[in-house]
């Protein structure tokens, strides 16, 4: 019955891992690889994604590009954008669009492919750039705040042709290859873009994108840190993390789980950073994992669990503020998880651990073990090799590497005492 209730838990926890970092929407990955053309561009068409919110990582990367494609003198740099909105301040985000459009080469953006959005300040990079497109079933806008003189700066959402109507894009293109083939011919600046070749004669004669399309991505350290940076992702970080650092406080010692914990934390702490993170959300997740782990170390689920169920609950759905907000079923899956780990999981963990034949609550008390390190009052030791939390009452410190006696239990915490302690002093 156990075991299902652990394999139950733990597939709760992955559903709900699963619901938090699966992206929302399409992917698609372009293809540079084209037929033999008559004629084409000479300079390059670099292309960057941008997707999901808008972060520090991705306003450095998008200027990185910029510079780049300044430096190559390319013909053009496009940015495939799907992103919900900016984490940004305002001030950043204008910085962000001054650079865009007093770029020494032509920007353009386009939100695609379909199922993607750019609202809030992600509509903001769609109005600052040279041109602009979308791909039908994207959509654009809710952003009351931005520049007076974008038709995006309302608090309402915009569709593909309704944007082209507003004048907001020029061009509604349902693949990034159409687009970049949209864009040729186009006037930025006194300069004619050249971003297309045609290809074959006679009746398949067509124009497809320019054969030096060059693509770039942000590197695996900034993807961790993006994707850190994501609602879902750090709200299961932290959730995770702090789990692990009370399975590894039960089991004394630090080993995997306690350096697996500690990055996730690491991790969720620059996510939260990043966010709009509510204090309140935060304590009452920290609120509820303590109540839970009370409960573990009394064996029992009780009240303390009830308590510190509704408050990691309550603390997930009011992890964030200004709109960001992780989907209920996330939490659910999650909470649920978190639940079942902590009173099933956890607790046979410790049944097992204290019912072994060599190492009970009662053949403990007079063991012999040695101290792993120094024990002034609290330290670890090791005990037929496994390693302990203790404490001593005496005013002398234990040294590490002495030997000790187990003399009682007080959980999973062990009373030990110098080999030459009092038990053996008063057999004398």
């Amino acid at each position: 019955m156990e075991s299902r209730i652990r394999r139950l838990a733990i597939a709760l926890l992955v559903l709900g891992s699963l619901a938090l970092v699966a992206p929302p929407g399409h992917t698609q990955t372009p293809t540079t690889s084209l037929p033999e053309s008559r004629s084409g561009p000479s300079r390059a068409v670099d292309v960057i994604e941008v997707k999901g919110r808008i972060d520090p990582i991705e306003v450095d990367f998008i200027k990185r590009s910029l510079n780049t494609a300044e430096n190559n003198d390319d013909e053009v740099l496009v940015i495939q954008l799907d992103s919900p909105g900016a984490l940004v301040d305002a001030a950043a985000l204008e910085a962000l669009a001054f650079r865009i459009t007093h770029a020494r080469v032509p920007v353009a953006v386009w939100v695609g492919p379909s199922g993607s959005r750019a609202y809030g300040g992600a509509s903001c990079l769609v109005s600052a750039a040279a041109l602009a497109g979308m791909a039908p079933g994207t959509h654009t806008g809710k952003f009351p705040d931005g520049p007076p003189d974008s038709p995006l700066s309302v608090d309402r959402s915009f569709g593909a042709e309704q944007a082209l109507a507003a004048g907001a894009i020029r061009v509604v293109a349902p693949t990034l290859g159409e687009f970049i083939v949209g864009l040729d011919g186009q006037e930025v600046g006194g300069r004619v873009l050249s971003t297309a070749r045609v290809v074959n004669e006679g009746e398949d004669r067509r124009r497809e994108a320019a054969g030096n399309v060059r693509f770039a991505k942000l590197g695996i350290g900034e993807r961790v840190l993006h994707a850190a940076a994501s609602p879902q992702v750090a709200y299961l970080l932290l959730v995770v993390g702090l789990l692990l650092i009370v399975f590894e406080f039960f089991t004394a010692g630090v080993g995997v789980a306690g350096l697996v914990g500690a990055v996730c934390l690491i991790l969720a702490a620059y996510g939260l950073a990043v966010l709009p993170t509510s204090l309140l959300g935060l304590s009452l997740i920290g609120v509820g994992v303590l109540g839970m782990s009370i409960d573990v170390q009394a064996g029992a689920p009780r009240a303390w669990t009830a308590i510190g169920t509704i408050a990691l609950a309550v603390g997930s759905w009011r992890l964030f503020g200004d709109g960001v907000r992780v989907s209920w079923l996330a939490i659910v899956g999650i909470v649920a998880g978190a639940l079942l780990v902590m009173v099933a999981g956890m607790a046979s963990m410790l049944r097992a651990r204290f019912s072994t034949p060599t190492i009970g609550r009662e053949s403990m008390v007079g063991r012999m073990g040695q101290a792993d390190s120094g024990i002034d009052p609290d330290g670890t030791v090791r005990v037929d090799g496994a390693l302990w939390r203790a404490r001593t009452n005496r005013a002398t410190p234990i040294g590490s590497g002495d030997p000790v006696r187990v003399v009682a239990i007080d959980g999973l915490l062990l009373e030990v005492e110098p080999e030459s302690g009092g038990a053996r002093e008063a057999h004398h």
